[in-house]
């Protein structure tokens, strides 16, 4: 579950640009008169998305799509053509723009296929999310027509209640089902499967029936990361063993072991070009009074993170008696309880600075309140790799090496869903997954080319 925390007030950081509040906006003269936003009723599908049909040829960047939204440092303007009402609450820095494309309810994790379809896992089985009407699958999202709306969503795989991680690479597509890990063949452009899966591992070592998640990413030198959770309830235990952690896929049924401490790693991703990996720990609930944090720590042999004996490094829980916590690991980045970052992507390259090469990362916010719900850029030495020293630890204001970037879904009215799952496209766009509603938007500077 989340974690209450205190409110946050707004900040401006010397030397970045202030957000801009997006205005309500009206009635837009439609070119057509399909609308995106999920229906009212949640036992019923979203309403469609525009009809495919051919693009304008001599638009050439992605904001200047007909639906995008963008900010300038004179307000926001919408390319007419489309209703874009649902993402009227939505703020974001001058320089980008916003745009729907489609809705898949609780969509817990995105992916890009090597071909450019976007694959979303939509689970069932009770998590820390909340999300509901989940397909127990795994759906494309192609947009062959690249007018910037998903085309309509096609099931990949289905029958997984259980379903978050996902990966393509070397010649397949790797999927979680519950406690397993699979495999499918894939060449791109697949959009079902050519060939039966085969379990590549079944961990067991520890299984939580609400930590099931189980992330997974490739390092630069092959290996794969699995995220395995742990519980809260757990006793410190002196050596502790290994529940909620990261494992390697190694060949062996079980995967081998790498790192410890956690409670409950929800997130993997490897910054490419660096051979570094990193996961993001969803800590101890109502822990911030006595040193805990939420972090974005890397992934390294042998780390141990503490849980359930330290807050971190140094910092013993109350309960934890005489618990050494002088050797656990150190993070960069950490986060107020409650604040909850559920997955984190890098920028490749195409977004000008401060923000390229950085790590975006969607705060779920807290349980019932949904206070710091937002999206943040977390800054990265371009020499290591690293992310820069920063937190939100003083009232969920960000400092340091962490910056607001998106922002709007706290406002206390509970009504645009929680933002969830990011992923960077190869063309540059920042996708946007909300397990709440369902609603998948994308983010893009406005200076960004498509692609021909």
């Amino acid at each position: 579950m989340n974690k209450a925390h205190s409110r946050r007030s707004a900040t401006t950081v010397p030397g970045f640009p202030s957000l801009i509040t997006f205005a309500t906006l009206g009635a837009i003269a439609a070119l057509g008169s399909a609308c995106h936003s999920a229906s009212s009723d949640p036992s019923q599908p979203p309403d469609p998305t525009p009809e495919a049909g051919p693009v304008d040829a001599s638009i050439s960047k992605f904001c200047d799509l007909p639906g995008s939204v963008q900010f300038t440092v004179a307000g926001s303007v919408t390319v007419p053509g489309i209703d874009t009402s649902q993402l009227s609450f939505l703020h974001l820095p001058p320089g980008f723009c916003v745009h729907y494309f489609g809705n898949v309810p609780n969509a817990r994790q995105l992916r890009f296929a090597p071909g450019g379809e976007l694959f979303v896992a939509s689970p069932t089985t009770g998590t820390t999310g909340g999300g509901a009407n989940g397909k127990s699958a795994i759906l494309v999202l192609p947009d062959d027509n690249r007018d910037g709306y998903a085309d309509p969503q096609q099931t990949f795989l289905s029958s997984l209640p259980s379903t978050q991680g996902l990966l393509f690479t070397d010649g397949y597509f790797y999927y979680q089902d519950h406690t397993k890990i699979l495999r499918v063949p894939y060449r791109s452009g697949d959009r079902a499967p050519s060939a039966a899966s085969e379990t590549v591992a079944d961990i067991q070592v520890y299984s939580s029936d609400l930590h099931w998640p189980k992330a997974l990413d490739q390092a630069d030198d092959g290996t794969i990361f699995v995220g395995n959770g742990g519980d809260q309830s757990e006793s410190c235990i002196e050596p502790h063993p290994f529940h909620g952690g990261i494992l390697e896929l190694d060949g062996t049924i079980g995967g081998a072991q790498v790192a410890k401490g956690f409670r409950n790693p929800i997130a993997i991703r490897c910054e490419h070009g660096k051979n570094l990996c990193f996961a993001t720990e969803l800590a101890r609930d109502y822990s911030d009074g006595s040193g805990g944090r939420e972090k974005l720590v890397p992934i390294r042999a042998g780390d141990d993170w503490g849980f359930p004996c330290c807050a971190t490094k140094g910092v013993a829980f109350p309960d934890s008696g005489n618990a050494d916590c002088s050797t656990i690991a150190s993070e960069d980045a950490s986060f107020l309880i409650g604040d909850t970052p559920f997955s984190f992507d890098f920028e490749r390259g195409k977004w000008p600075a401060p923000y390229n090469g950085s790590a975006f990362v969607p705060l779920h916010g807290a349980a019932g309140t949904w206070h710091g719900a937002r999206v943040v850029m977390v800054a990265v030495d371009p020499k290591t790799g690293l992310p820069l020293p920063g937190d939100d630890l003083s009232g969920g204001v960000s400092s340091g090496g962490l910056r607001d970037f998106a922002t709007g879904w706290d406002d206390g009215m509970l009504a645009h869903g929680r933002p969830g799952a990011v992923e960077f496209a190869a063309d540059g766009r920042l996708f946007l997954g909300d397990d709440n509603n369902g609603e998948i938007f994308w983010i893009a500077p406005l200076a960004l080319d498509i692609p021909r």
